[in-house]
Parts: C-alpha cells; structure tokens; sequence
C-alpha cells in the first residue's frame, strides 16, 4: 500500500512519463474519452495551463518512479466558475489497488482551500465503478448523470458527474 510515497508538481520532464500511464488507459472504455495515444508535444498546452498556487498537476513517486498523478482543471473556462474544479486521477497499472489514488485525492481535498477550490467535480465512466466508490469514500455525490454521451469501441457510455463541495469555505 501506498501510504507516504512522495507527492511533488509536475515538471515537465515527467510529461512523458505522466502520458505514459495516461495513454495505457486508453482503450479500455471505461476511463478516458481518448481513443488514441496523446504526444508530450499535443499535451504540453495542457501541462502549461497548471499552476501549483491555483490548478496543480502533481506526481507520486513510489520506489523511484511515478505510481499515479492528480490534476486540476478549470470547469467551463470563464471566470465566474473559478471556485470549481475538475479533478483527473490516472494510477499506473502496477500501482492500482495499492491506495495511489487515495492518497491522491486525501490530499488534493487538504489543499483546495489554500487553492481557491470551493466545489470539486470528477466527471466518470459509469462502468468505472472503482473511480466511483474512491470518490464516494471522499464524500463526493452525483450530481449528474449523462446517458449516452460517449462511444468509446463501438459502444455507448453514460458519465456520471460527481461533486463535493469544499469544507472551510
């Protein structure tokens, strides 16, 4: 279990490495809405739009290597939604299970009021029911249910929207 693995911002050279365990999830059907593998040259945008003071990317290393990260995005891009955030959590195969995203999370929650986060949402597959039971074990509820909006392998999938509101606000 994963318990006191180190949790640092991202740097740019751990880019590849972070698409790594982002592009082993694709194709699955239940986690990502990519269908094919991103490059550190289509993500860096992305990777840029993160600041450790507001929308951090953040790393846990584990025996020497990156087991999983964390991210915040802003939701919807205008202004007035600032206080939320979208939080993606991708855990290495070899990782899952072991408590990463846990422990991702725990903290993420701890730091989202010195980050100017009231509301958290998580948007999930519906047939990812182990995203589903870690957000519930956080507290998160949902809040939305999208029927039908993705095709990932021929087949259609519901997103459910989770969301927590912030305690300390």
């Amino acid at each position: 279990m994963i318990q006191h693995g180190l949790i640092r911002n991202a740097t740019e050279e751990d880019l590849q490495e972070i698409l790594d365990i982002y592009n082993a999830c694709i194709g699955n059907g239940i986690i990502t809405a990519d269908t094919v593998p991103v490059t550190v040259e289509e993500k860096l945008p992305w990777f840029k739009a993160h600041h450790p003071d507001s929308r951090p990317l953040w790393v846990l290393e584990a025996d020497g290597e990156i087991a999983a990260w964390i991210s915040l995005s802003d939701f919807y891009g205008r202004p007035a939604y600032q206080p939320t955030a979208e939080v993606s959590i991708y855990v290495s195969e070899k990782w899952r299970g072991k408590g990463a995203g846990k422990h991702l999370l725990g903290k993420m929650l701890e730091a989202c009021p010195k980050l100017g986060v009231e509301t958290l949402l998580g948007f999930i597959f519906s047939e990812n029911k182990a995203s589903l039971k870690l957000f519930a074990s956080f507290g998160f509820e949902t809040w939305g249910h999208l029927k039908e909006v993705a095709v990932l392998d021929g087949r259609m999938h519901d997103l459910i929207i989770t969301g927590k509101k912030i305690q300390g606000f």
